[in-house]
């Protein structure tokens, strides 16, 4: 199988709201990422904050429970909390337009590297998570 990208994920592969929407209608970039993890045993995981931005009226619920068992859903825990904070504060950024980002990408920072992000907003994440992870636009 070749490599979905140019980026290798090595230790934990990240999904913002969009990859895990992605995931859940079996987008073939996504899928292919999915494959690549499954096959290097990596862990696969997104924030409990990213549900917020992924569940609606309209999704395929079964399609997302399926999507869910099979990658870990990592708490906002106060760390994470406190963390996400402070990465909006250095990056001088505010507000709830990037609330769940910081929360994403403080829970990205704290799992296991090297950690690649699929996300469609790869700007506000890169500034977020700096060279702490490698960031893919999907």
């Amino acid at each position: 199988m070749t490599r979905p990208s140019p980026a290798t994920p090595g230790g934990t592969l990240v999904l913002d709201s969009e990859g895990l929407a992605k995931a859940v209608l079996r987008d073939r970039s996504v899928t292919g990422w999915l494959a690549l993890a499954r096959a290097e045993d990596l862990r696969v995981i997104t924030s409990a904050a990213t549900l917020v931005e992924v569940v609606h009226p309209r999704i395929n619920r079964p399609a997302l429970e399926w999507t869910l068992s099979r990658l870990v859903i990592e708490p906002v825990t106060e760390p994470i909390a406190r963390h996400a904070a402070a990465l909006l504060a250095d990056a001088s950024l505010h507000g709830h337009k990037y609330a769940i980002d910081a929360m994403l990408s403080a829970t990205a920072l704290a799992a296991p590297r090297p950690v690649t992000i699929l996300t469609s907003d790869p700007e506000d994440l890169n500034v977020l998570c700096g060279e702490g992870a490698t960031v893919i636009k999907i």
